[in-house]
């Protein structure tokens, strides 16, 4: 950052600026799936509770459960790390500002700031804490003072599902002499808007070459 552009920022001995992209996922993701129903694709709601209740309804399960895989699949390693954070209505901020190792945050979005947040492992709750709010709220205030005269619309709370590394790979689970083919995808942890096209389309590598093999395997028992 330049001197006039860190003097925004008092106590602050060091800063970088720069220009770069803005996934708003509440936008995006409502968009990817109707370019996936424009392309003939089902979307079906419903609870699956044991992925061996989907043996014989599909030929290949692609698993992006997330933290799910805990119970689904016996991935014990797979753990949340709970975020909280606040949606704004702050139209006059048109740049983000990021502190530190990102723990407080302010990223300007279409209809509403978002203003963040926390990162508690292993925390289930789906509840939003006010204290954290107000946490969140007062640490975002001293990056940007004009914060006070916000209003917040919305508190949110998700769950990063963390693990030590992507789990992104083929498995041939087998039960009682019966197989069920599946390719897993998960274990983003908070960066899965950053690496969701790369590892989206590994997972559309995986899946051709499970029906490759799984061919070959049929073609064999038949001999």
């Amino acid at each position: 950052m330049t001197e006039a552009e860190l003097a925004k920022f008092p106590g602050y001995s060091f800063g970088q600026a720069f220009t770069t992209l803005k996934c708003q996922s509440s936008l995006y993701l409502a968009w990817m799936e109707k370019r996936f129903r424009n392309h003939g694709g089902l979307v079906r709601s419903e609870k699956v509770s044991n992925v061996w209740d989907l043996h014989g309804k599909y030929d290949l399960i692609v698993n992006c459960s997330g933290i799910g895989s805990r119970n689904l699949f016996g991935d014990l390693s797979v753990y949340p790390v709970k975020g909280q954070v606040l949606q704004v209505h702050a139209p006059w901020l048109k740049h983000f500002i990021r502190d530190g190792d990102g723990s407080t945050y302010i990223y300007p979005g279409i209809g509403s700031s978002t203003l963040g947040g926390t990162r508690e492992k292993h925390n289930w709750t789906l509840s939003p804490d006010a204290k954290t709010s107000k946490e969140i709220f007062d640490r975002c205030c001293i990056l940007e003072p004009s914060l006070q005269a916000s209003k917040v619309i919305e508190e949110k709370v998700g769950l990063r599902p963390v693990r030590s590394a992507v789990r992104l790979e083929k498995d041939l689970m087998v039960k009682n002499g019966h197989q069920l083919p599946v390719v897993h995808n998960y274990g983003h942890g908070g960066g899965g808007f950053s690496v969701h096209i790369g590892t989206a389309k590994t997972a559309s590598r995986l899946v051709e070459e499970l029906i490759i093999d799984l061919r070959h395997i049929q073609t064999k028992s038949k001999l």
